[in-house]
């Protein structure tokens, strides 16, 4: 048999994990399009990231963030899912794992690459999931705001399903404020409007 060449045996392991990976577009989430209402899926979640990322850099706290780091965690962050699933973000239970079960498909997904872009995704994976960098607290920022955003403009679809109220909100996403504050400080007033317009329930009282 004929040995196969460095670019060519390269190339596989490049295509096998690009067509893994389609299984994205069958990841569901709890958030709901704005128009057709049907479930938004892994592989949108992370376009319509990337796209929040262009429009919104310029409220970023860190004046000096290295953008292509940003897209790239942010295209690569959600790939675990395929393996890991879709955990809600109140879904406490579910949470208690989470990472776990997602450091293992991060294992077995990025492994598929040659070794050079195994490491290198990987190494983003953990930088988003860590959040100590500036590129990685504005990604995870854009992250947190996005979901916001289709649950504002579909009546507060997913939260009202799930009882969700204004301090569970506030509590999961007010690290967006790491990122950048003038974004937290946006979001967190569209949240009172969200209460006053009844898409959001009011925080519980103690």
């Amino acid at each position: 048999m004929d040995p196969v060449s460095p670019t060519a045996e390269r190339l596989q392991r490049q295509f096998a994990f690009i067509v893994e990976v389609d299984k994205l577009k069958e990841i569901f989430r709890q958030t709901l399009l704005i128009n057709s209402r049907r479930r938004e899926n892994d592989a949108e979640h992370s376009w319509h990231l990337c796209l929040l990322v262009l429009v919104l850099t310029e409220h970023a706290n860190s004046a000096h963030l290295d953008m292509l780091r940003v897209l790239k965690m942010l295209i690569l962050h959600d790939i675990v899912e395929i393996d890991a699933g879709d955990t809600f973000a109140y879904d406490t239970a579910g949470m208690q794992n989470q990472h776990e079960r997602e450091a293992v498909a991060a294992d077995r997904l990025f492994g598929l690459l040659p070794p050079d872009q195994t490491a290198e995704f990987r190494a983003l994976w953990d930088e988003f999931e860590a959040r100590t960098t500036p590129e990685a607290k504005f990604a995870a920022a854009c992250d947190r705001i996005q979901p916001m955003l289709l649950n504002i403009n579909t009546e507060g679809a997913s939260w009202r399903k799930h009882g969700i109220t204004h301090d569970q909100v506030v509590a999961r996403n007010c690290h967006i404020a790491d990122g950048s504050t003038t974004l937290w400080e946006h979001m967190a007033a569209i949240l009172d409007e969200a209460v006053k317009d009844g898409l959001l329930t009011p925080a519980v009282e103690s």
